[in-house]
């Protein structure tokens, strides 16, 4: 494959809500406080970190999102999430977007790990940063998507949680999941790049590797005592096929879970013009009543 094409693949899959910026040319509102590269776990040597943008006024404690980046679980930045912290901050939330180990060196459920253990970091400095830790939530697009909704569906279990701060909750309040797949098992045939990024991720494909297949998607996890979640997928999403969302909200609204479906007729797999501004006021709408409004 060459070099513009790869390039094109990666950027689809690392796409989130807002464009990406970098480094030190992104513009700080006055009114928000923002701080880069701020290291929350070392693992395997690893010095990951995050970017945390909170507001300058008012006391707090202030409701808290966690941000996790796409790019099929191989590739993205965290950087990529910084334009939405700033937008959040400004709102009167603090949002830290989140680096995590990739693979293909580090497989499933590094990732699940590192995520989990940024939420308990969190929650451990919630004192430093203004936060009430009773009040997080975490978003993500595409593979982050994906790690956004299993950190919501895996609250509890000891396997994914990783390593640090570890007399924390590492449990979300809500879920914000924009194009994230449920089930890797119907992944395949529906994706134009499955069988590239899944046996990255898990070792192998679903003829050697079907029950980490099975382990790794959220789908399987749902129980009553899932975060209430918020899914937002357009139809022409050739990475993430729509359905995976549909499954999502189905089997959460089946066990009784809080799930709210937004379709975007049209829309592919990352939004922009009218399409970013309905999934932007979705999402603040949803973290809005289900974070300010919690006691």
């Amino acid at each position: 494959m060459n070099v513009p094409i790869m390039r094109k693949i990666i950027l689809a899959l690392a796409c989130s809500i807002s464009a990406p910026s970098f480094g030190a040319d992104i513009p700080v509102p006055d009114n928000v406080d923002f701080k880069r590269a701020i290291e929350f776990s070392n693992p395997d040597n690893q010095h990951l970190q995050v970017d945390l943008a909170m507001p300058k006024n008012g006391q707090g404690p202030f409701p808290a999102v966690v941000c996790i980046h796409g790019g099929g679980f191989r590739a993205g930045t965290r950087e990529g999430y910084d334009n939405l912290c700033l937008r959040l901050a400004q709102q009167g939330y603090v949002a830290i977007t989140v680096s995590y180990r990739l693979a293909p060196k580090y497989q499933f459920p590094a990732a699940v790990q590192d995520c989990k253990t940024a939420v308990r970091w969190l929650r451990a400095n919630a004192a430093k940063y203004h936060v009430d830790p009773q009040r997080i939530g975490v978003t993500g697009g595409s593979a982050g998507g994906h790690l956004a909704q299993f950190l919501g569906v895996t609250m509890g279990v000891k396997a994914f949680e990783g390593e640090g701060y570890n007399e924390q909750s590492s449990d979300v309040a809500c879920v914000v999941n924009f194009y994230g797949p449920s089930d890797f098992t119907k992944s395949y045939d529906k994706s134009v790049d499955a069988k590239e990024v899944l046996p990255l991720f898990f070792g192998g494909d679903l003829t050697t590797k079907r029950r980490e297949h099975i382990i790794g998607s959220p789908l399987y996890w749902v129980t009553p005592f899932a975060a209430p979640t918020l899914c937002v997928h357009g139809t022409e999403d050739k990475y993430v096929a729509h359905e995976q969302a549909e499954w999502m909200v189905e089997k959460l609204k089946a066990a009784q879970v809080e799930a709210k479906l937004l379709t975007l007729k049209g829309a592919g797999h990352g939004f922009n013009g009218e399409f970013q501004e309905k999934a932007d006021k979705a999402l603040l709408e949803f973290f809005d009543a289900h974070l300010k409004t919690a006691k």
